[in-house]
């Protein structure tokens, strides 16, 4: 019952961190520039060099996880425009946002962190020393997730109690995934997919969605250096933990 217990740090990590951002929502720019960065950075820095380590491993063609990564990162763009939220004129692109998007990207990021609570219960599969490890490493950026699962929320137009509510499904995830292991392996040949496509879509809701929010409404020199520090700060934490 390890993974499960340390799973369960990851939602007091979650937890505050929607709070965080639910708290200072009138600085909300700065917080997309930093949440920005820190997913960014996870997709540099975490997400591919373990792509890259484990197709070595595998003896796989490198090009099979980077079309995962296409994949997700076109998904998520395709169900973002089936929405029509987002206008093809980026100077209409406030104008068009709507609940349903930031219901779609809380949800998705709950399925991200069911996979965190995932990986947990994996890594103790291993040994009991590399399931700490991922678990610690879950933790850390777990807080980096409740922000960017209320942020998502809040900047398209959702109300406080309905990001809230989002945030409590994102902070159970990881504890529903660790479960689950107790249940199903993964395949070690079908992880670098899924490593793939969630750094396809982590780097279209940093790059593509975050980062152009946090500029539309108040540009400041102080959002493009937390948007740097948060890339450090994700460079940090997957380096150290």
């Amino acid at each position: 019952m390890m993974p499960v217990l340390l799973s369960v740090a990851t939602f007091f990590s979650t937890s505050l961190g929607g709070l965080f951002a639910l708290r200072h929502r009138d600085r909300l720019h700065l917080i997309l520039g930093f949440t920005a960065g820190v997913l960014v950075g996870l997709v540099a820095f975490d997400l591919l060099p373990e792509i890259f380590e484990r197709t070595a491993n595998l003896q796989l063609d490198p090009v099979i996880p980077m079309l995962a990564l296409v994949c997700g990162f076109l998904v998520f763009h395709i169900a973002e425009k089936l929405t029509l939220i987002h206008s093809a004129q980026e100077e209409a692109y406030a104008a068009h946002k709507h609940p349903r998007v930031g219901v779609l990207s809380a949800l998705a990021l709950s399925g991200h962190s069911f996979l965190d609570g995932v990986g947990i219960g994996l890594g103790f599969k291993v040994s009991t020393e590399v399931g700490i490890i991922v678990a610690i490493a879950v933790i850390a950026h777990d807080f980096s997730d409740g922000l960017n699962t209320v942020t998502l929320m809040l900047v398209n137009h959702n109300t406080s109690r309905r990001a809230l509510a989002l945030l409590l499904v994102d902070a159970l995830a990881p504890v529903f995934g660790a479960l689950s292991t107790l249940f199903f392996t993964i395949p070690d040949r079908g992880l670098p997919l899924y490593l793939g496509f969630f750094a396809g879509f982590l780097l279209y809701i940093g790059a593509s969605d975050i980062l152009p929010e946090a500029h539309s409404q108040k540009s400041t020199i102080t959002t493009i250096i937390l948007t740097v520090l948060g890339t450090l700060f994700a460079f940090v934490v997957t380096r150290f933990a």
